[in-house]
Protein backbone atom coordinates (compact mmCIF):
# COMPACT_ATOMS: atom_id res chain seq x y z
CA UNK A 1 0.00 0.00 0.00
CA UNK A 2 2.64 2.60 0.66
CA UNK A 3 4.67 2.04 -2.89
CA UNK A 4 1.29 2.48 -4.64
CA UNK A 5 0.73 6.05 -2.24
CA UNK A 6 4.73 6.63 -3.26
CA UNK A 7 4.25 5.75 -7.15
CA UNK A 8 0.94 7.53 -7.09
CA UNK A 9 2.10 10.69 -5.86
CA UNK A 10 5.28 11.17 -8.25
CA UNK A 11 3.28 10.67 -10.78
CA UNK A 12 0.29 13.84 -10.02
CA UNK A 13 3.78 15.72 -9.34
CA UNK A 14 4.90 14.58 -13.33
CA UNK A 15 1.36 15.54 -14.64
CA UNK A 16 1.32 19.22 -12.40
CA UNK A 17 4.57 19.84 -13.77
CA UNK A 18 2.77 19.63 -17.36
CA UNK A 19 0.14 22.08 -17.03
CA UNK A 20 2.08 25.29 -17.75
CA UNK A 21 2.63 23.59 -21.41
CA UNK A 22 -1.38 23.24 -21.43
CA UNK A 23 -3.19 25.80 -23.08
CA UNK A 24 -2.21 29.85 -23.54
CA UNK A 25 -2.25 29.76 -27.18
CA UNK A 26 -2.13 32.79 -28.78
CA UNK A 27 -5.19 34.71 -30.69
CA UNK A 28 -4.18 35.35 -34.44
CA UNK A 29 -5.56 37.80 -36.35
CA UNK A 30 -7.31 36.56 -39.49
CA UNK A 31 -9.30 39.35 -40.43
CA UNK A 32 -7.69 39.80 -44.00
CA UNK A 33 -9.15 36.63 -45.13
CA UNK A 34 -12.14 38.70 -45.89
CA UNK A 35 -12.96 42.48 -46.86
CA UNK A 36 -15.40 43.93 -43.83
CA UNK A 37 -13.44 46.28 -41.78
CA UNK A 38 -16.26 46.24 -39.37
CA UNK A 39 -15.49 41.94 -38.54
CA UNK A 40 -12.44 41.04 -36.91
CA UNK A 41 -11.59 37.43 -37.25
CA UNK A 42 -9.05 35.52 -34.70
CA UNK A 43 -8.31 32.19 -34.99
CA UNK A 44 -6.23 30.00 -31.58
CA UNK A 45 -3.71 28.21 -32.36
CA UNK A 46 -3.93 25.57 -30.32
CA UNK A 47 -0.71 23.89 -32.16
CA UNK A 48 1.38 26.01 -29.60
CA UNK A 49 0.92 23.66 -26.40
CA UNK A 50 2.03 19.77 -25.98
CA UNK A 51 0.79 16.98 -28.47
CA UNK A 52 0.86 20.40 -31.02
CA UNK A 53 -3.16 20.24 -30.81
CA UNK A 54 -6.31 21.18 -29.25
CA UNK A 55 -6.65 18.33 -27.96
CA UNK A 56 -3.69 18.40 -25.20
CA UNK A 57 -6.27 20.23 -23.01
CA UNK A 58 -8.97 17.60 -22.50
CA UNK A 59 -6.52 14.63 -22.56
CA UNK A 60 -4.41 16.08 -19.79
CA UNK A 61 -7.85 16.98 -17.85
CA UNK A 62 -9.14 13.59 -18.18
CA UNK A 63 -5.56 11.80 -17.12
CA UNK A 64 -5.46 14.32 -14.15
CA UNK A 65 -8.95 13.71 -12.68
CA UNK A 66 -8.19 9.74 -13.14
CA UNK A 67 -4.73 10.43 -11.24
CA UNK A 68 -6.46 12.40 -8.52
CA UNK A 69 -9.23 9.60 -7.91
CA UNK A 70 -7.06 7.12 -7.59
CA UNK A 71 -8.52 5.60 -10.75
CA UNK A 72 -5.04 4.98 -12.75
CA UNK A 73 -1.20 5.00 -11.86
CA UNK A 74 2.00 3.59 -13.28
CA UNK A 75 0.51 -0.17 -13.06
CA UNK A 76 -3.06 0.44 -14.15
CA UNK A 77 -3.02 2.75 -17.58
CA UNK A 78 -5.67 4.57 -19.51
CA UNK A 79 -7.73 2.92 -22.65
CA UNK A 80 -9.34 5.20 -25.29
CA UNK A 81 -10.54 5.08 -28.65
CA UNK A 82 -8.98 7.57 -31.18
CA UNK A 83 -7.46 7.71 -34.42
CA UNK A 84 -6.28 11.18 -34.26
CA UNK A 85 -4.78 13.89 -32.21
CA UNK A 86 -6.36 12.80 -29.02
CA UNK A 87 -4.06 9.63 -29.24
CA UNK A 88 -1.22 11.48 -29.53
CA UNK A 89 -2.18 14.06 -26.56
CA UNK A 90 -2.52 11.23 -24.75
CA UNK A 91 0.52 9.18 -25.77
CA UNK A 92 2.56 12.07 -25.15
CA UNK A 93 1.56 12.78 -21.34
CA UNK A 94 1.69 9.76 -20.79
CA UNK A 95 5.31 8.94 -21.77
CA UNK A 96 5.86 12.13 -19.80
CA UNK A 97 4.79 10.94 -16.79
CA UNK A 98 4.96 7.41 -16.76
CA UNK A 99 1.99 6.12 -17.52
CA UNK A 100 0.52 3.18 -19.37
CA UNK A 101 -1.67 4.21 -22.80
CA UNK A 102 -3.43 1.72 -24.53
CA UNK A 103 -5.54 2.91 -28.01
CA UNK A 104 -7.78 1.51 -29.93
CA UNK A 105 -7.13 2.65 -33.49
CA UNK A 106 -8.57 2.22 -36.63
CA UNK A 107 -6.64 0.42 -39.11
CA UNK A 108 -6.89 2.63 -42.01
CA UNK A 109 -5.40 6.11 -39.14
CA UNK A 110 -2.91 7.73 -41.07
CA UNK A 111 1.22 6.38 -41.00
CA UNK A 112 1.72 9.70 -39.70
CA UNK A 113 -0.45 9.15 -36.37
CA UNK A 114 0.68 5.29 -36.09
CA UNK A 115 4.55 6.24 -36.70
CA UNK A 116 3.68 8.67 -33.73
CA UNK A 117 2.13 6.61 -31.51
CA UNK A 118 4.46 3.92 -31.63
CA UNK A 119 7.49 6.28 -30.87
CA UNK A 120 5.55 7.88 -27.89
CA UNK A 121 5.31 4.08 -26.67
CA UNK A 122 1.72 3.42 -26.60
CA UNK A 123 0.00 -0.03 -27.09
CA UNK A 124 -1.72 -0.04 -30.19
CA UNK A 125 -4.78 -2.45 -30.58
CA UNK A 126 -6.30 -2.07 -34.72
CA UNK A 127 -10.06 -2.15 -35.40
CA UNK A 128 -11.60 -2.44 -38.72
CA UNK A 129 -11.24 0.45 -41.10
CA UNK A 130 -14.99 0.26 -41.72
CA UNK A 131 -15.93 0.85 -38.16
CA UNK A 132 -14.65 3.50 -38.07
CA UNK A 133 -13.77 5.05 -33.83
CA UNK A 134 -17.43 4.05 -33.27
CA UNK A 135 -16.00 0.52 -33.27
CA UNK A 136 -13.01 1.13 -31.51
CA UNK A 137 -14.96 2.85 -28.46
CA UNK A 138 -16.86 -0.58 -28.31
CA UNK A 139 -13.78 -2.30 -28.44
CA UNK A 140 -11.81 0.05 -25.75
CA UNK A 141 -14.92 -0.01 -23.40
CA UNK A 142 -14.77 -4.44 -24.25
CA UNK A 143 -11.09 -4.45 -22.99
CA UNK A 144 -11.49 -1.90 -20.08
CA UNK A 145 -14.48 -4.45 -18.65
CA UNK A 146 -11.92 -7.72 -19.39
CA UNK A 147 -8.95 -6.01 -17.89
CA UNK A 148 -10.28 -3.70 -15.10
CA UNK A 149 -6.91 -4.47 -13.28
CA UNK A 150 -4.91 -3.03 -16.45
CA UNK A 151 -7.10 -0.42 -17.89
CA UNK A 152 -9.51 2.71 -16.89
CA UNK A 153 -11.64 3.39 -19.64
CA UNK A 154 -11.12 7.25 -20.15
CA UNK A 155 -14.32 7.34 -22.72
CA UNK A 156 -13.30 10.90 -23.99
CA UNK A 157 -16.64 10.88 -26.20
CA UNK A 158 -18.92 10.67 -22.72
CA UNK A 159 -16.18 12.02 -19.81
CA UNK A 160 -16.94 15.41 -18.42
CA UNK A 161 -13.51 16.63 -18.27
CA UNK A 162 -13.25 16.90 -21.61
CA UNK A 163 -15.82 19.62 -22.20
CA UNK A 164 -14.96 21.15 -19.05
CA UNK A 165 -11.25 21.65 -19.93
CA UNK A 166 -12.69 23.79 -22.67
CA UNK A 167 -14.96 25.45 -19.91
CA UNK A 168 -12.04 26.65 -17.36
CA UNK A 169 -9.36 27.36 -20.58
CA UNK A 170 -10.51 27.87 -23.81
CA UNK A 171 -13.35 30.02 -22.96
CA UNK A 172 -11.32 32.26 -20.33
CA UNK A 173 -8.58 32.71 -22.60
CA UNK A 174 -11.07 34.26 -25.88
CA UNK A 175 -12.56 36.36 -23.27
CA UNK A 176 -9.16 37.64 -22.11
CA UNK A 177 -7.61 37.82 -25.32
CA UNK A 178 -10.43 39.59 -26.59
CA UNK A 179 -10.96 42.33 -24.01
CA UNK A 180 -14.33 40.48 -23.53
CA UNK A 181 -15.24 42.00 -27.21
CA UNK A 182 -16.24 38.99 -29.01
CA UNK A 183 -19.43 38.39 -30.20
CA UNK A 184 -19.46 34.71 -32.27
CA UNK A 185 -17.64 31.58 -31.46
CA UNK A 186 -17.43 29.11 -34.42
CA UNK A 187 -16.27 25.66 -34.29
CA UNK A 188 -16.50 21.84 -35.55
CA UNK A 189 -17.66 18.68 -33.58
CA UNK A 190 -15.87 15.52 -33.03
CA UNK A 191 -16.27 14.70 -29.56
CA UNK A 192 -17.91 17.94 -29.36
CA UNK A 193 -15.93 19.14 -26.48
CA UNK A 194 -14.25 21.89 -27.84
CA UNK A 195 -17.57 23.72 -28.68
CA UNK A 196 -19.63 21.95 -25.37
CA UNK A 197 -17.36 23.45 -22.85
CA UNK A 198 -15.95 27.23 -24.76
CA UNK A 199 -19.88 27.84 -25.69
CA UNK A 200 -21.02 27.11 -22.27
CA UNK A 201 -18.48 29.14 -20.41
CA UNK A 202 -19.03 31.90 -23.34
CA UNK A 203 -22.64 32.25 -22.82
CA UNK A 204 -22.14 32.67 -18.82
CA UNK A 205 -19.63 35.49 -19.86
CA UNK A 206 -21.82 36.89 -22.33
CA UNK A 207 -25.50 35.81 -23.13
CA UNK A 208 -25.50 37.71 -26.65
CA UNK A 209 -22.70 35.47 -27.83
CA UNK A 210 -23.89 33.51 -30.83
CA UNK A 211 -22.75 30.41 -30.96
CA UNK A 212 -21.84 28.35 -34.44
CA UNK A 213 -20.88 24.53 -34.95
CA UNK A 214 -19.98 22.76 -37.27
CA UNK A 215 -20.42 19.26 -38.81
CA UNK A 216 -19.23 17.49 -42.35
CA UNK A 217 -22.08 17.33 -45.11
CA UNK A 218 -22.21 13.96 -45.31
CA UNK A 219 -21.30 10.88 -43.43
CA UNK A 220 -18.41 10.19 -46.29
CA UNK A 221 -16.54 12.95 -45.22
CA UNK A 222 -12.89 13.61 -45.30
CA UNK A 223 -12.49 15.71 -42.00
CA UNK A 224 -10.69 13.76 -39.84
CA UNK A 225 -11.79 13.86 -35.97
CA UNK A 226 -15.11 15.51 -36.93
CA UNK A 227 -18.82 13.51 -36.68
CA UNK A 228 -21.53 13.79 -38.80
CA UNK A 229 -23.70 13.26 -36.20
CA UNK A 230 -26.68 11.89 -38.10
CA UNK A 231 -24.70 8.52 -39.19
CA UNK A 232 -22.78 8.13 -35.94
CA UNK A 233 -22.66 7.74 -32.79
CA UNK A 234 -23.55 10.77 -30.98
CA UNK A 235 -21.03 11.38 -27.98
CA UNK A 236 -22.56 11.49 -24.89
CA UNK A 237 -21.19 14.98 -23.96
CA UNK A 238 -22.98 16.74 -26.95
CA UNK A 239 -25.60 18.69 -26.17
CA UNK A 240 -27.52 19.83 -29.00
CA UNK A 241 -29.22 22.80 -27.42
CA UNK A 242 -26.20 24.90 -27.18
CA UNK A 243 -25.48 26.10 -30.46
CA UNK A 244 -27.69 28.90 -32.05
CA UNK A 245 -26.85 27.42 -35.03
CA UNK A 246 -25.50 24.21 -37.39
CA UNK A 247 -23.32 24.58 -40.64
CA UNK A 248 -22.54 21.82 -42.60
CA UNK A 249 -18.96 22.07 -44.38
CA UNK A 250 -18.04 20.39 -47.71
CA UNK A 251 -14.78 18.43 -47.81
CA UNK A 252 -13.91 19.83 -50.80
CA UNK A 253 -14.29 23.00 -49.92
CA UNK A 254 -12.09 22.73 -46.56
CA UNK A 255 -9.50 21.49 -48.61
CA UNK A 256 -9.67 24.36 -50.96
CA UNK A 257 -9.43 27.07 -48.23
CA UNK A 258 -5.81 24.96 -46.88
CA UNK A 259 -4.12 26.49 -49.98
CA UNK A 260 -6.13 29.88 -49.75
CA UNK A 261 -5.21 30.48 -45.99
CA UNK A 262 -1.64 29.50 -46.86
CA UNK A 263 -1.10 31.89 -49.51
CA UNK A 264 -3.60 34.79 -48.05
CA UNK A 265 -2.27 34.26 -44.34
CA UNK A 266 0.93 32.44 -44.22
CA UNK A 267 -0.62 29.64 -42.45
CA UNK A 268 -0.30 25.36 -43.47
CA UNK A 269 -3.84 24.33 -41.80
CA UNK A 270 -4.98 21.05 -41.15
CA UNK A 271 -8.51 19.94 -42.96
CA UNK A 272 -10.50 20.47 -39.55
CA UNK A 273 -8.40 23.94 -38.87
CA UNK A 274 -9.33 24.59 -42.84
CA UNK A 275 -13.00 23.63 -42.05
CA UNK A 276 -13.41 26.03 -39.34
CA UNK A 277 -12.62 28.77 -41.23
CA UNK A 278 -14.62 28.10 -43.95
CA UNK A 279 -17.46 27.80 -41.16
CA UNK A 280 -16.27 30.98 -39.93
CA UNK A 281 -16.78 32.39 -42.96
CA UNK A 282 -20.33 31.84 -43.99
CA UNK A 283 -20.78 33.09 -40.38
CA UNK A 284 -18.95 36.80 -41.49
CA UNK A 285 -21.11 37.02 -44.47
CA UNK A 286 -23.87 36.62 -42.61
CA UNK A 287 -23.32 39.73 -40.52
CA UNK A 288 -22.30 43.29 -40.62
CA UNK A 289 -20.04 43.99 -37.50
CA UNK A 290 -18.76 41.54 -35.06
CA UNK A 291 -15.59 39.80 -33.53
CA UNK A 292 -15.51 35.85 -34.49
CA UNK A 293 -12.97 33.78 -33.10
CA UNK A 294 -12.74 29.89 -34.20
CA UNK A 295 -10.23 27.07 -33.44
CA UNK A 296 -7.32 25.89 -35.47
CA UNK A 297 -6.98 22.45 -33.38
CA UNK A 298 -3.96 21.54 -35.60
CA UNK A 299 -1.41 22.35 -37.67
CA UNK A 300 -0.87 20.86 -41.48
CA UNK A 301 2.49 19.12 -40.83
CA UNK A 302 0.27 16.62 -38.83
CA UNK A 303 -1.09 15.43 -42.46
CA UNK A 304 2.05 15.58 -44.84
CA UNK A 305 0.25 12.84 -47.10
CA UNK A 306 -3.06 15.90 -47.87
CA UNK A 307 -0.63 18.48 -47.99
CA UNK A 308 1.27 16.74 -51.05
CA UNK A 309 -1.95 16.18 -52.84
CA UNK A 310 -2.85 20.01 -52.53
CA UNK A 311 -0.13 22.25 -52.09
Amino acid sequence: MTETIIHTTSIIQKAQCLASHIGQTPLFDISKIQSNPNIKIYAKLEWNQLSNSVKARAAYRIIMSAIEKGLINENKGIIDASSGNTAVAYATIGANIGLPVTLCVPENASCQKKTALKALGANIIFTSKFGTTDEAQIKAKELSQLHPDLYYYTDQYANEDNWKAHYHTTAIEIWEQTQSQVTHFVAGLGTTGTFTGTSRRLKELNPFISLTSLQPDSAMHGLEGWKHLESALVPKIYDENIADQNLFIDTIEAFDMIKLAAQRLGLLLSPSSAANLVGTLKVAQSISSGVIVTIFPDHASNYPDILDQIL
